[in-house]
């Protein structure tokens, strides 16, 4: 892995996170270990229309994943999501991380830098996996919730746009401009790590890129 460069002034390395810090998606397996196997693939099959345009490229990202987090996630109290959490942590994420994607982690917080997790998958879950690898900052899909104190519960619906592809851009500006004040990212060093095409806005944005795992130059 190369040398960080020295630079002036703040630094800032934006982390995508499913296939970048991790071996596979986690969402659906997050899902699958909440729900059980069998609810998970019935949601599945009722999903199944809109998965299956998204997989033909003729329905967009965000309209399929609704549909999957309505299907699995309405109604679904806080306490109940935090005792999925708690499962999935404990049963499916040990020996998910990749070890160069974390090794690059490593070097940053130790430097000093500013790290962000920039994922399209929901707050739910990543909000404790952010705080357990010692982000300074989650930028993702938020859900929406209804209600009050513990009787708050999900609605199934996203209470900001999916935070994939150009969303991307647009949250990690937004972030900076609350983070640096008006320079927002223009006075900052980015280095940033993607692995799909989702990934790529906001790689182009970064003055450093890799792009699974490689140097990347756009």
């Amino acid at each position: 892995m190369p040398e960080l460069s020295a630079q002036a002034g703040p630094v800032v390395a934006a982390f995508d996170f499913d296939g970048t810090l991790t071996r596979r998606d986690t969402f659906t397996v997050f899902l699958a270990r909440g729900l059980g196997w069998p609810r998970f693939v019935w949601a599945l099959l009722r999903c199944s229309p809109w998965l299956a345009g998204y997989a033909l490229r003729i329905v967009p990202n965000n309209v399929a994943k609704g549909k999957l987090m309505q299907a699995t996630l309405t109604g679904r109290s806080l306490a109940e999501i935090d005792g999925w959490t708690a499962q999935w942590l404990a049963k499916d994420f040990p020996g998910q991380l990749r070890e160069d994607a974390m090794a690059h982690l490593a070097r940053h917080r130790e430097a000093g830098h500013c790290c962000v997790m920039v994922s399209a998958s929901p707050d739910i879950y990543l909000k404790q996996v952010a705080r357990q690898l010692g982000f300074d900052a989650l930028l993702c899909t938020e859900m929406e919730t209804a209600g009050e104190g513990e009787a708050r519960r999900l609605t199934g619906r996203m209470r900001t746009p999916n935070c994939h592809g150009e969303q991307k851009v647009a949250r990690l500006r937004a972030w900076a401009l609350g983070r640096f004040g008006a320079a927002g990212l223009e006075g900052v060093t980015l280095y940033a790590y993607g692995d799909t095409s989702g990934d790529k806005p906001m790689l182009r944005l970064a003055r450093y890129a890799w792009y699974r795992g490689e140097p990347w130059t756009g």
